[in-house]
């Protein structure tokens, strides 16, 4: 994590995300609407930057890795100090360049629902990295997986969705986009902080159905477990095929 730390575009992407923020805020002259800016922001900047740095860290780590396997340390604890010391580094980035300037602007429950989004998004994105590190040895390959993984779940997801709800618009789809969504957790990320926001009474009957549901505790509960689900799982296949892979 310290290494991390030290890196320059890890000290170049927390400056990024402070100048951002302070700047989203300080264009709206309402702070909820720079929330609802800088949302947009962190929901294609975090993602990306997380995953294809991670990626070529890991990457550029191989033969260090493969320095302490050959030491008496267990696999499963090697990866996962990878995995820990950068989900750690690239969320005290999001803290220090998205927490600061809400906390100063707009501390308030919405605001904490953001920065916890980024957060969690963080940890995901971090997750999908060290699976697609494991899978391939080549580098080129891996940083090409890692960036089609984020284009489809930032945008080719969504366009798929839309494709649906107008394909078969005939049909009460509502509890089906409900499902959809949770395979993707960028928009289960969008949907939690537009609700705080009271934007859903813009959405139609659609937005009305998914702030019935992800505004229950039933919604709450089952959103924390899928993002639960999508963080912890990528990580635990790296670590199985980690574990199983000949170095």
């Amino acid at each position: 994590m310290l290494d991390i730390l030290r890196n320059r575009i890890v000290l170049g992407y927390s400056i990024f995300l402070f100048i951002i923020s302070v700047s989203m805020f300080n264009l709206e002259d309402n702070s909820a609407k720079g929330l609802l800016s800088l949302l947009n922001i962190i929901l294609i900047i975090v993602p990306l930057v997380c995953i294809i740095f991670a990626t070529i860290y890991i990457y550029n780590s191989a033969e260090f890795i493969e320095l302490l396997v050959s030491q008496p340390v267990k696999r499963t604890t090697l990866l996962s100090s990878v995995y820990i010391g950068l989900v750690l580094s690239l969320v005290i980035a999001i803290l220090i360049g998205v927490g600061i300037p809400i906390v100063i602007y707009e501390p308030s429950v919405t605001g904490l629902v953001l920065i916890i989004t980024g957060v969690i998004l963080t940890a995901i994105f971090v997750s999908l990295a060290l699976l697609g590190s494991v899978i391939t040895r080549d580098k080129a390959k891996g940083i090409g997986i890692s960036i089609l993984c984020w284009f489809y779940f930032a945008i080719i997801f969504d366009g798929i969705i839309l494709f649906i709800l107008f394909q078969f618009q005939d049909y009460p789809l509502e509890k089906t986009s409900i499902l959809l969504t949770m395979l993707n957790p960028i928009d289960l990320g969008r949907i939690l902080v537009l609700l705080r926001l009271d934007v859903a009474a813009m959405m139609g009957y659609t937005g009305a159905v998914f702030k019935d549901f992800f505004g229950s505790v039933t919604g709450a509960v089952t959103i924390g477990i899928i993002l639960l689900l999508w963080t912890i799982l990528p990580a635990w296949l790296a670590i199985k095929k980690f574990n199983k892979k000949d170095l």
